[in-house]
C-alpha cells in the first residue's frame, strides 16, 4: 500500500470522527423547528424596563396642576431658572407660613409679620392690629390645623423672573375676641371654625434671597 493511499484513509477517518462529534454536540433536527429567540441579559432587560424618557411630564408639577395650564407652564419656567425648585416643597413651606402668619396676626406680632409680608400687605395687617389695640381688644386664638391646601394658580414674568404662586387654604382654628376686662365679646373659644384664605406669594427666581413674600390676600 503506497503512502498516498494511507494518507487518504487517515484523512477520511478524521472526517468521520469530526462529523460524529458535531452530531453529539449540536444534535439533529427533524422537520421544521422554530428559531430560538436570543434573550438579552437580565441587566439589559431591566435597564429597558426602567428607562425614563427624557422630556416627559414633570411629576412634581403634574401632581399639583395641569402641565399645559398657565400654572403648569409657569412652574416649568421657574424650574428652568432654579433647577432645584420644587412645587411640593413650596406647598409644605406655604403650609407652615400660613400658620405662622395667621397666628402672628391674631397675636398682634408685628415683628414676625414684617418678615413674611410685602410692604402693602404689612400696612394692611398693621392697621387692623393698631385699631384693635386702640379699642383695648385682644384675640385669643388656637391653630388646629390645615384641612385643605392646594395650588390655585401660578404666574411667571420672564422680563424680571418674578414668580407668583397663589395657594388656597382652609384652616381650622378656635378664636374669640376679649375686651380690656378679659370678657368674651365675640366668638367662642370652645368652637372650632373653618377659615378659607387665598394667598399669593411672590419671589424673584434666581436671586440670592430664598424667601417668598405674601403679596396678596383674599377669600
Amino acid at each position: 500500500m503506497n503512502s498516498a493511499l494511507i494518507q487518504l484513509l487517515v484523512l477520511a477517518g478524521i472526517a468521520v470522527f469530526l462529523v460524529l462529534r458535531l452530531r453529539n454536540v449540536l444534535g439533529t433536527r427533524d422537520g421544521y423547528e422554530p428559531p430560538v429567540e436570543r434573550q438579552a441579559p437580565a441587566s439589559s432587560r431591566q435597564a429597558r424596563d426602567f428607562e425614563v424618557i427624557d422630556g416627559g411630564p414633570d411629576p412634581d408639577i403634574a401632581d399639583h396642576v395641569d402641565i399645559d395650564s398657565r400654572a403648569g407652564k409657569a412652574f416649568a419656567a421657574m424650574k428652568r431658572i432654579e433647577s432645584d425648585f420644587s412645587v411640593t416643597e413650596f406647598s409644605g413651606g406655604a403650609r407652615q407660613a400660613y400658620e405662622m402668619i395667621l397666628m402672628a396676626f391674631e397675636g398682634d406680632d408685628l415683628e414676625t409679620l414684617k418678615s413674611f409680608l410685602s410692604s402693602d400687605v404689612y400696612d394692611s395687617f398693621e392697621s387692623v392690629i393698631t385699631e384693635r389695640q386702640a379699642k383695648g381688644l385682644k384675640v385669643d386664638a388656637n391653630f388646629i390645623g390645615v384641612r385643605e391646601l392646594k395650588v390655585a394658580d401660578a404666574m411667571f414674568d420672564e422680563a424680571n423672573n418674578e414668580a407668583e404662586i397663589t395657594m388656597k387654604f382652609i384652616g381650622e382654628i378656635t378664636s374669640c375676641v376679649k375686651n380690656a376686662e378679659g370678657e368674651v365679646i365675640e366668638g367662642d373659644p370652645a368652637v372650632i371654625k373653618r377659615q378659607k384664605d387665598v394667598w399669593t406669594f411672590a419671589r424673584i427666581m434666581g436671586s440670592d434671597d430664598p424667601n417668598w413674600e405674601l403679596v396678596a390676600t383674599g377669600e
